[in-house]
């Protein structure tokens, strides 16, 4: 046995809490160890997040700027990188939609999609999505295929 392993013998230790509100005889009673006044003496309070005790919160000290477009469409892009890798693969033979374009998990069921240039194309595709670049058009009908907007 040493200090690194005391431990008061069983039952002697209570930590049953304090008994406020049980009468000025106890010492704990009248206010029940809250104080007086203010918020936190009340029943039912509590702190708000980011209250700051009344001083002027964070997140309004800092200056806010920018905004949030609420009409703004979120496009899944696919590169023309992407479309000839899946050429090369076999998994498209001449043309790319929206069901193949699923199937390939490149979008989501409720995703835009959006044909971006990056890379070259060389098969020649019938590509069906809701919007094209005007370097990923080029590059299709150079290809001999053809860009269809939904």
């Amino acid at each position: 046995m040493d200090l690194s392993n005391l431990k008061p013998a069983a039952g002697s230790v209570k930590n049953d809490g304090k008994r406020v509100g049980r009468g000025q005889g106890s010492g704990k009673g009248g206010t029940s160890t809250r104080g007086h006044k203010g918020a936190k003496s009340r029943s039912g309070y509590s702190k708000k997040i980011g209250f700051e005790g009344g001083q002027m919160p964070l997140q309004r000290r800092v200056p806010k700027f920018g905004f949030k477009n609420i009409n703004r469409k979120e496009y899944q892009g696919i590169n023309l990188d992407t479309l000839q890798k899946l050429v090369d693969d076999g998994k498209i033979k001449d043309t790319v939609d929206l069901d193949l374009i699923l199937a390939t998990r490149l979008a989501g069921k409720n995703d835009l999609v959006k044909i971006l240039g990056r890379g070259e194309l060389k098969a020649k595709l019938k590509v069906s999505a809701h919007k094209f670049t005007a370097t990923a058009k080029a590059a299709i009908e150079a290809a001999g295929g053809e860009a269809v907007t939904l």
